[in-house]
């Protein structure tokens, strides 16, 4: 099987190395995607476009996994390209006919980092190490935390703005973890993509995959944000 994995805000490609080794020991491949969420003009459009043109081309369906805001881009995705199923992990959910910010979704945890996000004058939002490492990383071992951390990107926010592009649902199998440890998401990730044919059975069973000891990333307004002196 084939696994296409799209990372959520502030990150990259990268935070899937340890996953896809895991996938790869299990007999799967897989594509990481970097999305361009340093772009200010980078809307669904345009995170479907980097997904779509990672994907090889191949005549297997894709098992489409998005985290956290990514959520906002996978069902466009898999509405495009075959798909075998789609997979949620603490993900953001687009709603047709609004935007994200429109659904004035709550999805904030309460927990308060030393160090908040960064609002810049540019729309842009960013993380510092320590506040990274608390919100993101805080059950890695701290040399995995601390490179994490400095690998994140500035965020922008046209994806959450505008309208979703997604007018229907596409007709694909989906399942979805609920987290409590974001960085534990490598793991419930192996789970699900170890134990394929049971995915699939559960989903026929109308029954959804739950990870209660893993956490949902607090989006910048749902935590006050330092401004840039």
């Amino acid at each position: 099987m084939h696994f296409v994995l799209v990372h959520g805000a502030y990150h990259g490609a990268w935070c899937w190395d340890q996953l896809r080794a895991e996938l790869e020991r299990g007999g799967h491949a897989s594509t990481a995607v970097d999305l361009p969420c340093d772009d200010p003009d980078a809307g669904a459009e345009r995170y479907v476009d980097e997904v779509l043109h990672a994907i090889p081309k191949q005549p297997d369906a894709v098992v489409m996994v998005g985290h956290s805001l990514a959520g906002l881009t996978i069902p466009i995705a898999a509405s495009r390209v075959r798909t075998a199923m789609t997979i949620y992990l603490c993900a953001v959910l687009p709603v047709p006919g609004l935007s994200f910010d429109a659904q004035h979704a709550e999805s904030g945890t309460g927990f308060q980092p030393s160090e908040p996000a960064v609002g810049h004058e540019d729309g842009s939002a960013s993380w510092p190490e320590r506040g990274a490492i608390e919100i993101f990383f805080h059950d890695c071992i701290p040399e995995v935390a601390q490179a994490a951390a400095r690998q994140l990107r500035p965020q922008y926010w046209k994806i959450t703005q505008e309208v979703t592009p997604l007018r229907q649902w596409p007709p694909v199998p989906a399942t979805s973890a609920l987290m409590t440890a974001w960085c534990r998401r490598t793991m419930a990730v192996a789970q699900l993509a170890g134990s394929w044919a049971s995915i699939r059975s559960s989903f026929q069973a109308g029954t959804r995959r739950s990870c209660p000891d893993l956490a949902f990333w607090p989006r910048p307004w749902s935590a006050p944000l330092r401004a840039k002196a």
